[in-house]
């Protein structure tokens, strides 16, 4: 069974930092692109950054590059998404995609 485990979310103060990790199992995790997206209340499913099968090429959205860090561990089958001075914006569910799955997605609280 294909399958995406978000964890580590919660709640942090501006200006904080976060780690989220994605278990990944039931597929070839070190084969795929990976993916981060969030989803803020009533707003549209975002993507957030990408990370190519053996994590050389990395992407971000312009409102993630210089705080956010996505990176992986084939060995681990795991996704890592390492986000630094969060602010308000930042609040949303975060979720992993690949291999045509998605997580179930974790909650970041940005409140002071």
């Amino acid at each position: 069974q294909v399958q995406l485990v978000e964890s580590g979310g919660g709640l942090v103060q501006p200006g904080e930092s976060l780690t989220l990790s994605c278990a990944a199992s039931g597929f070839g995790f070190s084969t795929r692109t990976m993916y981060w997206y969030r989803q803020a209340p009533g707003k549209e499913r975002e993507l957030v950054a990408s990370i190519s099968p053996a994590g050389r090429g990395r992407n971000y959205s312009d409102f993630v590059k210089g705080r956010f860090t996505i990176s992986r561990d084939n060995a681990k089958k795991t996704l890592y998404l390492q986000m630094n001075t969060l602010n308000s914006e930042d609040a949303a569910v975060y979720y992993c995609y690949g291999a045509n799955v998605w997580g179930q997605g974790t909650q970041v609280t940005v409140s002071s």
